[in-house]
């Protein structure tokens, strides 16, 4: 039995996050599939509420400690497994990696998540490419500013040629952007540096097409 326990869904950007991190450090886990869709979405059912009152994933669970939030998780896993390191060490650079995370999970991945496009939706009487509008717009908005940023930093990746948390997050973005159908030629850089993390096996065993609950 591992000593992680991943509650996750196949298609959440917040999950692929996490399921690259511990791929990247090397550390197995049990998959624990928690469907967003099915009988209403398993994450509102009490049991799992009770692990996670926001009734999100992703969840992890070690060492009989519940840990919440895909950017905590992150930084955890960077802690108790420091190589490969996610932060670098220098302050600035630091600082900069988590700009360019808080950027998509604060700026971009909240206002196109499901239950943000569940509740759009029934207030405002949206059908499917209403709420498809929707996000695409707030994708746009948020590479459009992501790009501009990355000119000034990348390499092959976000931060120069090493990976970081960034990656980690920029990753399931683009897979979210291409499910909208977002022209990523008007994204170069981002296109390009997600295309290159496309290539780590890490990356690949973390694609949600290959997770046990892939439908």
């Amino acid at each position: 039995m591992a000593d992680f326990t991943l509650y996750s869904y196949w298609r959440s950007s917040c999950s692929y996050r996490v399921r690259i991190a511990l791929e990247l450090k090397g550390l197995a886990y049990d998959y624990q599939s928690i469907h967003l869709v099915r009988d209403g979405g398993e994450q509102h059912g009490g049991d799992y509420r009770a692990r996670n009152p926001m009734g999100q994933v992703p969840c992890l669970l070690h060492e009989g400690h519940t840990l919440c939030q895909s950017m905590a998780i992150i930084e955890y896993l960077d802690v108790i497994k420091p190589e490969p390191a996610l932060f670098p060490k220098q302050p600035h650079e630091a600082a900069r990696v988590r700009q360019l995370c808080e950027m998509i999970n604060a700026g971009i991945q909240p206002l196109q998540n499901l239950g943000v496009l569940q509740e759009i939706g029934r207030r405002f009487d949206l059908d499917g490419e209403g709420r498809a509008d929707w996000s695409r717009h707030w994708l746009n908005a948020g590479f459009r500013a992501l790009e501009t940023e990355l000119a000034t930093s990348a390499g092959r990746y976000c931060i120069g040629d090493t990976v970081t948390a960034a990656d980690l997050l920029l990753v399931p973005q683009v897979y979210n952007a291409n499910r909208f159908a977002i022209n990523m030629a008007n994204y170069p850089t981002i296109d390009r540096i997600n295309k290159t993390a496309l290539e780590l096996e890490a990356v690949q065993r973390a694609d949600p097409a290959v997770q046990p609950d892939a439908t």
